[in-house]
């Protein structure tokens, strides 16, 4: 019998992150923020453009390592979003081999309210159930 996979669907974007695990029903929503706000963004561009993307990169930097750091218990990864940021982050994790044996699908979708990304989430995992009737 197979094992169980650990399933995982991140919504996200430069800003956030929506962690949705899957199992036989969606659980709890984590988030994971990313340190980089508009804030910080209009307060380094006032200094300059160059330092203002030195620090946005080190904020995106950290928050992709600590989305991987979570990304590394699981089987099968969704990454979806509005932004590149999934793409960044899937780039990112190709960058490194301890990731290889992760199946990990990145999809374009629009901005989503919780409940649509649970659904997402659930609809992506369950094409690939076959259950005995």
């Amino acid at each position: 019998m197979e094992a169980i996979k650990k399933r995982l669907g991140i919504w996200m974007d430069h800003s956030n992150a929506h962690l949705i695990e899957f199992s036989d029903e969606v659980k709890d929503t984590k988030t994971i923020n990313s340190d980089f706000s508009n804030e910080d963004k209009v307060e380094t561009l006032k200094r300059s453009e160059s330092e203002m993307h030195n620090k946005e990169n080190q904020k995106l930097t950290t928050y992709y390592k600590n989305l991987a750091v979570v990304i590394e218990n699981f089987d099968e990864v969704l990454l979806f979003g509005p932004t590149d940021a999934k793409v960044e982050l899937f780039n990112f994790l190709k960058e490194h081999h301890k990731y290889d044996k992760i199946k990990i699908e990145v999809k374009n979708t629009d901005k989503m309210s919780d409940v649509e990304q649970h659904h997402f989430v659930r609809e992506y995992f369950n094409r690939f159930e076959f259950k005995n009737i």
